[in-house]
């Protein structure tokens, strides 16, 4: 592993890079552990789960519309200049929340003030944005930097529900979310600070939204990463009902952190590989092994093999998303113009956020009706998908 992991010393030496790479890494955390924090703060507050399920969706769904407006703002007017007002107005419905749930106060309310929390920046892209501006010129570092931002996410989605459960149960329910605000907040402030790796802010010129899905090639590229988000939400949620029907509920954490495990291992080695075809080509070869590897939690699944199988299966399904992630991000960066790279980013982040919510609906409607195990039938279609929009995508590079 020391031979890999040397080869992304070029990747840190740019000064500076390193500690928004780390305060980074504690904002992404903080956003691993809002998912699992306000379920069950709702759940155990509220004594419902549907409630709990339902205002994180709107989350989500919230957080997908105006992570690309914030892109923009960030755009125009730099990232620190907008991260830190972005994140301090998170405290006021962070605090509406937990102040509704304990008060008794109407559905409607934790709705409203989840769904307003949604104003924290996405310091995932703006890091990717970093990378973009100071790697642009050598693509092979700005492959294994997008590789490394990958591996990172992939730790945190492993800790950050983790850590989020072990608050909430072991201290209060108000205990993970308090400390993900705290750990985002932190995390932000300490990252705006690090203005030297900043990228400067675009010149003033007109620009739409629309404009910048006319981009070419972005339309079927968010289409490759709404295709993975439905993946992802859908995997997890039907992996939790696997478990919880085998009567192994408690299982099902362990066998979503060997998913992210095998994703992260993945995306270091993928990262250390020097590219030698062009990046459109390697995101549909990566969403092929995606999809081909994305057979065997079905085929577990459904012959009742029992977790030790299922989780290998997960294990080497999850080693497929990483090449896939990585490719798409590096793509994205190669595709947008500079001056709106932060939006594009959050666009990009969008899509995932926007699949995620829909995989994880269609997964638990399909967990709901149908035999245990039929549902890895969803992630396996929607990695299919993936690979649809990708192949369009080399075809249109070659």
């Amino acid at each position: 592993m020391s031979l890999p992991l040397a080869r992304y010393r070029p990747v840190f030496a740019a000064p500076g890079t390193l500690a928004f790479t780390l305060s980074g890494l504690l904002g992404r955390l903080a956003l691993a552990m809002n998912g699992v924090s306000v379920v069950v703060l709702v759940a155990d507050r509220r004594g419902s789960y549907a409630l709990a399920g339902a205002v994180s969706a709107v989350g989500v769904l919230a957080g997908a519309v105006l992570l690309p407006l914030l892109g923009r703002l960030v755009d125009r007017r730099g990232q620190a200049r907008v991260a830190v007002p972005a994140v301090l107005a998170s405290a006021l419905p962070t605090a509406g929340l937990l102040l509704c749930v304990r008060s008794g106060a109407p559905a409607w309310t934790l709705f409203l003030c989840w769904a307003l929390s949604g104003s924290s920046p996405d310091l995932g892209g703006m890091a990717r944005a970093r990378w973009a501006h100071l790697h642009r010129a050598d693509p092979a570092v700005l492959h294994r930097a997008n590789a490394l931002e990958q591996s990172l996410d992939e730790l945190c989605f492993m800790a950050g529900p983790v850590l989020g459960m072990v608050l909430c149960t072991a201290v209060a329910p108000e205990a993970g979310l308090l400390a993900a605000w705290a750990l985002g907040t932190a995390g932000t402030l300490l990252f705006a600070a690090q203005r030297a790796t900043e990228p400067p802010p675009a010149a003033r010129r007109p620009s739409r939204a629309k404009g910048l899905l006319r981009t070419p090639g972005l339309p079927p590229l968010l289409a490759v990463f709404l295709a993975a988000g439905v993946l992802f939400g859908s995997l997890e949620v039907t992996t939790l009902a696997y478990t919880d029907a085998l009567g192994r509920q408690s299982a099902g954490g362990g066998l979503l952190a060997l998913v992210a495990a095998g994703s992260c291992a993945s995306g270091l080695v993928f990262g250390a590989i020097r590219p030698r075809r062009p990046v459109a080509v390697r995101l549909a070869l990566g969403t092929g092994a995606m999809a081909v590897l994305m057979l065997l939690p079905p085929v577990a699944g459904l012959a009742g093999a029992g977790v030790p199988v299922l989780g290998a299966a997960l294990l080497a399904a999850g080693s497929g998303t990483a090449p896939t992630m990585v490719s798409g991000m590096t793509l994205a960066q190669h595709l947008l113009p500079a001056h709106r790279l932060n939006e594009g980013m959050a666009l990009a982040v969008s899509a995932i956020l926007v699949g995620i919510s829909t995989g994880a609906t269609l997964g638990g409607t399909l967990a709901q009706h149908t035999a245990p195990g039929t549902g890895y039938l969803l992630p396996s279609g929607a990695a299919v998908l993936a690979l649809l929009a990708a192949t369009r995508l080399a075809g249109k590079a070659n």
